[in-house]
């Protein structure tokens, strides 16, 4: 057999002139992609067309199209052998060059496949063990971080650096190499499918198919070369000749992951599975991994019990604020115990507290009055004590020398440079003395500063110098002083002025003394008398070592190192100035820029002077000053205290502001003695206190007596106050200060009294017989004494008859037998002469009309409130109860 007979022997491999390219076997276009509320995508589809190459005439290699394939590409089935029949084994002949058969590429591409799909899945486990360990060192770096605060941060090893991926090599025959993996299973499957080219070119024999001794056609390698060689430099764009087509960019939404870009090849897929593809960044898997923790956290979450604070009265929606609570279930919380509230409205704290307990939550009950809780600090002790300078009220007649001797002290002063006089526009000021210790006086002339700060509970007094005129004795002022020194509880320096007059009578004064309670030195007492003559100026220096003598044994201290605190001695307000406040620092130090609260204002001190004007940083304990930066102006004898903040200052402020209206709207219902004794009677006073002013002594003591005798063990009448003379403004004041009435016996209220009064709605009677003021008194008492309850018999009835009558009940026709019966009294209902019911007459009628009594030997008919037991035979009996009053 010769190879030109041979039907199934193929030609060699010719290449025919001209230029030997591939077709174009990918189709590609552009395809708009809508999705919901109005996005889209541009997607890029390709169509790949499997193209099947033959040889034809002249060895010329030809496109198959569709349709039956030729028969060089069938399988070659042996003929059937005969049984017992041996084939003798051909001999190796030399196989010619052709292509593969469908069966090898078949077999060859699931190889391929095989591979490539082993590949992917050993990259997706790679990805996902890298992923794992990404996450692995985000949580160990945030559970560093979160170590990193209370320890010094680790030093952290640097990481060693990746060996970066081997570039690929190309290979000699210039077609790009792939991955080192893809490669090596080509390779593998190259050499498993068909022995490898020859070094010169030639075409290795193709290998005989199973049972037959043809060979089987190998595929020509050189086109299949160049067309896997135009094919990536199509898939690269790099066709030389032609530039890249211009491709739209895919709009990518900002929640929309984005997809791949470009084609996909087995080079691409196989090379990096990442690229063109973002992946997922930490900080998103770090959002995600706390929105986790936080779902399991609120899922595990428990009621919070909180702590609320309930003041005097809240509105509901600061209620529900408190709580954490919403307000449409607090108002259903309110209309489940039949409240009606709305998310406004304001509510008791009782009812508040009810709420709270509902919602499970701890109630905590707050008085307004809380706010000065605190206010006055700590008490201090004894190691942050300090001597402080003693503070002297000067008091007396208006004419027995007090300005002259103020004067004379004030011109003592060593250290300042006037020659002498008072500082005008301060009524407090700071003597230094040749020793070094120093005296604060304050300057109360008519007492009115005084009689003010007792009422307010301040006592910022330590000695009282009572200054007494040697001609003239005691007079009636100077008795009142004595009396406002003994109340607020102070001791008392007797300065006996005008000892240099001819008329001068120390012996009388120091018996005028006796009466009053106050026992000299040379008597045996343990009052300080000093002879003084302001005009003179003798005896001073004795009357300032009798002043630091006091001080001594009263042992005075204060605590300097802390917030100030101490008394309003007057206020005012000037013209460029604003609200000026002369204060006495009692304990602290003051200092210019503290918030402090004075009564019901407050203010940041902007300044501060002294008694002589001049300006200052800080006032120590005793020291007096005056302060400017006030927001209203206080009142002679308000406390004076520093604060932390403005907040708490303006909270305090505002509770006394309200405590000030509230007070003031009480002392407008209050003014008249009518009104006083209905209050008396209602039992909100058991003591009765007055203020008496007589023309003459012997008329006041008379009065006095009278009232004393009055008292009884129940209520009593205490006299505040008694001297002779008109009534004056300090009378007012004292009155006003202990809620007393003024009595004027034969005298009368000067102008600023009886507008003071009027302003401050004291009352104020004015007698000229004694026996009306023993009369008015003695009803005040009485109605001050509780009632006494009496029955007062009215009269009988028998029960003749019993009606049953509807919607009203058992009425009883009744006989009065005795007296009379009033409707609305009282009855007893006897049966066998035993009270068997006790209460209220209902109806009275007399046939068919309602009367008002019923009188005896005339028929009624009568009916019970609320009772309905009643027989005939009953006696019914009516009675009146009486209120009488004490009898003192």
């Amino acid at each position: 057999m010769t190879e030109s007979n041979d039907p199934d022997r193929k030609a060699p491999l010719k290449l025919s002139p001209g230029k030997l390219e591939l077709k174009k076997t990918v189709e590609t276009g552009q395809v708009r992609q809508s999705f919901s509320h109005g996005r889209s995508k541009v997607v890029t589809v390709e169509v790949r067309k499997k193209r099947t190459f033959t040889t034809g005439a002249g060895g010329v290699l030809q496109e198959v199209k569709d349709g039956p394939r030729p028969p060089e590409f069938e399988p070659v089935v042996p003929p059937p052998v005969a049984p017992g029949i041996e084939v003798a084994p051909a001999a190796p002949v030399p196989h010619p060059v052709h292509d593969l058969t469908s069966g090898e590429k078949a077999n060859r591409v699931r190889v391929l496949q095989d591979a490539l799909k082993a590949d992917e899945e050993a990259r997706r486990r790679a990805a996902e063990e890298e992923l794992r360990r990404k996450l692995e060192e985000e949580a160990a770096r945030i559970a560093a971080e979160e170590a990193a605060k209370n320890a010094p941060p680790p030093v952290v090893q640097p990481e060693p650096e990746q060996a970066p991926k081997p570039a690929a090599e190309p290979v000699a025959d210039g077609k790009p190499a792939t991955a080192p993996s893809a490669e090596a299973k080509k390779a593998e499957v190259a050499h498993a499918a068909a022995p490898a080219t020859a070094a010169d070119g030639k075409a290795a024999p193709a290998p005989a198919a199973p049972g037959t001794t043809k060979p089987v056609a190998a595929p020509t390698v050189a086109p299949a070369k160049a067309a896997a060689e135009e094919e990536e430099e199509e898939e690269r764009g790099k066709r030389p000749g032609r530039p890249a087509p211009h491709k739209p960019v895919p709009v990518v939404k900002r929640n929309e992951p984005r997809r791949r870009e470009g084609k996909l090849t087995i080079t691409a897929a196989l090379d990096d599975d990442d690229r063109g593809q973002r992946g997922r960044s930490l900080a998103a898997v770090k959002r995600a991994r706390e929105r986790e923790r936080l779902k399991q956290l609120q899922k595990a979450t428990e009621k919070v019990i909180r702590e609320v604070v309930i003041p005097e009265t809240i509105s509901v929606q600061e209620l529900a604020n408190r709580m954490a609570e919403r307000g449409a279930d607090v108002i259903k919380c309110l209309m489940r115990n039949g409240i009606m509230a709305t998310i406004n409205q304001v509510i008791d704290a009782d009812t508040a507290e009810l709420v709270v307990t509902e919602f499970g939550h701890t109630a905590k009950r707050v008085a307004d009055s809380d706010v000065e809780i605190g206010l006055s600090g700590e008490l201090d002790s004894d190691d942050n004590l300090a001597s402080r300078p003693p503070v002297v009220t000067v008091m007396g007649h208006v004419d027995h020398g007090k300005t002259s001797l103020l004067d004379a002290l004030r011109s003592t002063d060593v250290v300042s440079g006037e020659a002498g006089g008072i500082t005008q526009h301060i009524g407090a000021y700071q003597v230094g003395l040749h020793t070094g210790e120093r005296i604060t006086f304050i300057d109360t002339p008519g007492h009115e500063a005084f009689t003010a700060m007792r009422a307010r509970g301040a006592n910022m007094t330590d000695i009282v110098v009572l200054v007494v005129a040697a001609d003239d004795g005691i007079m009636p002022q100077t008795v009142e002083a004595i009396r406002h020194a003994k109340a607020a509880k102070v001791p008392i320096i007797v300065a006996i002025n005008k000892i240099d007059k001819p008329d001068a009578n120390v012996a009388r004064v120091r018996q005028e003394l006796l009466q009053h309670e106050l026992v000299t030195e040379d008597l045996g007492g343990d009052v300080l008398a000093v002879e003084v003559s302001a005009k003179k100026r003798i005896n001073l220096d004795k009357l300032e070592e009798a002043i630091l003598l006091q001080a001594e044994i009263l042992d005075l201290k204060a605590n300097p190192n802390r917030a100030a605190q101490g008394v309003v001695i007057e206020a005012k307000i000037e013209r460029g100035r604003g609200s000026v406040a002369t204060v006495l620092v009692q304990k602290g130090t003051l200092h210019v820029g503290d918030v402090f609260v004075a009564g019901a204002e407050w203010g940041r001190v902007r300044a501060l002077a002294d008694d002589r004007g001049n300006k200052v940083d800080e006032a120590g304990p005793s020291v007096p000053v005056e302060v400017l930066g006030l927001a209203g102006t206080p009142s002679a004898g308000d406390d004076f205290v520093a604060v932390d903040t403005e907040v708490r200052a303006r909270e305090v402020a505002g509770y006394r502001q309200r405590k000030e209206r509230e007070a003031k709207a009480a002392a407008g219902a209050r003014g008249t003695l009518e009104e006083m004794f209905s209050k008396i009677a209602a039992g909100e006073a058991k003591e009765l206190p007055v203020v008496v002013k007589g023309d003459v002594q012997g008329s006041v003591e008379a009065i006095v007596a009278t009232l004393e005798k009055m008292g009884t063990d129940e209520v009593k009448v205490r006299v505040l106050h008694s001297a002779v003379g008109g009534i004056n403004e300090s009378d007012v004041t004292l009155a006003k200060a202990s809620n007393a009435l003024v009595i004027g016996f034969n005298v009368r209220a000067n102008p600023q009294a009886r507008d003071m009064a009027r302003r401050d709605t004291v009352d104020i009677r004015y007698y000229s017989i004694i026996y009306d003021v023993a009369d008015d008194l003695r009803q005040a008492l009485t109605g001050m004494l509780a009632p006494t309850l009496k029955e007062r018999f009215l009269g009988n009835a028998e029960i003749r008859e019993v009606f049953s009558i509807s919607k009203v009940g058992k009425v009883a026709g009744c006989l009065i037998t005795e007296g009379m019966v009033k409707r609305g009294a009282k009855v007893r209902l006897l049966r066998d002469n035993v009270v068997i019911h006790e209460g209220a007459l209902g109806q009275l009628k007399r046939f068919k009309d309602d009367v008002r009594e019923v009188r005896e030997g005339y028929e009624c008919g009568m009916s019970f409130e609320n009772y309905n037991d009643i027989q005939v035979g009953d006696v019914i009996e009516c009675y009146e109860v009486e209120e009488v009053a004490g009898i003192l």
